[in-house]
């Protein structure tokens, strides 16, 4: 026969309530909770901190104010209703990338007829990223020019004067090299003393980023006849096949860079030297 008076009732905690215990739920807003001693069901709408009350809104937009703590049920279970927590603002950066004092809110200016020119696409991005800030605050914008041998057609074409400044970043710009031959040029020309041509002694904007940010004591020397960044590539184990793998690449190491700290000092000062050329007033 069947035991109809089934399993022992003392087996188990008799003593434990019937919807389980209450556990703590922060008053979330729009979270649907009832008040058990009055059956109020309604949404909460509302938290006072310096009261400890939460406020509840049903469905004909009644609302009634009750007392922080036990007694509500949440998807039926019983918890004890607590203040969310507010969590504090990130504090916000007080420099740039670039060291600067930073300016939050701040509109970018209008940009200044005044230019800085660099001599690739890998150069503008790594400025961006370490002086954007200052950048914007100053109005300057930053074009590329493909390479240097470009630079005495785009001048002629920008037609630099009075008010209207030309910086120059140029990589590998040292003593005999065919860029310091290109500078000298320009700087003799009737325009030379609107522009200011600076460089850095590196074969590579790659190489203005500090090598242990790469895990590398120093950059790796690369024979002549193979060319460099594909080098660099194949000395870090990094595909290096064709264009997307050398993007790909440079993404790895502009992704080390997050303040003027991870680069050489080198490129800082040109860099600073170029911004202060050309957003210095002109009489």
């Amino acid at each position: 026969m069947s035991d109809r008076y089934g399993h022992d009732v003392l087996s188990g905690d008799w003593r434990a309530p019937k919807r389980g215990r209450a556990t703590e739920a922060p008053a979330t807003l729009g979270e649907v909770v009832e008040e058990v001693t009055t059956d109020f069901c309604g949404e909460v709408v509302q938290v006072d901190r310096d009261l400890d009350t939460v406020t509840l809104e049903d469905r004909r937009q009644r609302r009634r104010t009750f007392p922080l703590g036990p007694g509500f049920l949440l998807e039926g279970r019983p918890v004890i209703l607590t203040a969310p927590v507010v969590r504090a603002a990130p504090a916000r950066p007080t420099r740039t990338a670039s060291g600067s004092i930073a300016v939050h809110d701040a509109k970018a200016r209008v940009a200044r007829a005044s230019r800085i020119f660099v001599e690739g696409r890998h150069d503008a991005e790594l400025v961006e990223k370490v002086w954007g800030d200052d950048l914007r605050i100053e109005g300057v914008a930053v074009e590329y020019l493909g390479g240097v041998d470009d630079l005495a057609d785009h001048l002629r074409d920008f037609r630099p004067g009075p008010g209207r400044r030309v910086g120059v970043l140029v990589d590998h710009l040292v003593r005999g090299s065919k860029e310091s031959r290109i500078a000298d040029a320009i700087v003799r020309s009737p325009v030379g003393k609107h522009v200011l041509i600076v460089g850095h002694p590196f074969v590579d904007i790659w190489q203005a980023v500090k090598p242990d940010r790469l895990g590398l004591q120093e950059w790796p020397t690369i024979p002549r006849s193979i060319e460099w960044k594909k080098g660099v590539c194949q000395h870090l184990g990094w595909p290096h096949r064709d264009q997307a793998d050398i993007a790909r690449a440079w993404k790895q190491i502009l992704g080390r860079v997050q303040s003027f700290g991870d680069c050489e000092p080198a490129l800082l000062g040109r860099v600073e030297e170029l911004i202060d050329f050309v957003t210095e007033e002109t009489p």
